[in-house]
């Protein structure tokens, strides 16, 4: 005799939403292999246990005008890179001033 798919696995009464008598109790889902009984989800992370994820303000600038040039239709070429460095070089205030000029903004 032939085994069919639905012959083995979990237990289907408790797994099948149709089977509970209780219209307002949720469905219960078995834990995976190897996990506690009950809620298995990752817990939230803990923010100071981040990894400091800070970006240089040069390099920033930096990937603000490469995505202002990209966003404007104008892809920055290899060519472009020294260009590029030396206006993220300058002041925060004066890259802001280009992206609003790529952005057309007042």
């Amino acid at each position: 005799m032939t085994a069919t798919a639905f012959e083995y696995g979990p237990h289907h009464a408790c797994t099948d939403p149709g089977a509970l008598t209780d219209d307002s109790a949720a469905p219960w889902w078995p834990a995976p292999a190897g996990a506690h009984e009950g809620d298995y989800l990752l817990a939230p992370p803990n923010p100071s246990q981040r990894l400091d994820t800070a970006i240089d303000p040069r390099d920033r600038r930096r990937l603000e005008l490469h995505a202002a040039l990209t966003a404007a239709g104008i892809p920055p070429r290899p060519e472009d890179r020294e260009a590029i460095e030396s206006l993220s070089a300058l002041s925060g205030s004066i890259n802001t001033t280009i992206q609003r000029w790529l952005h057309h903004t007042l």
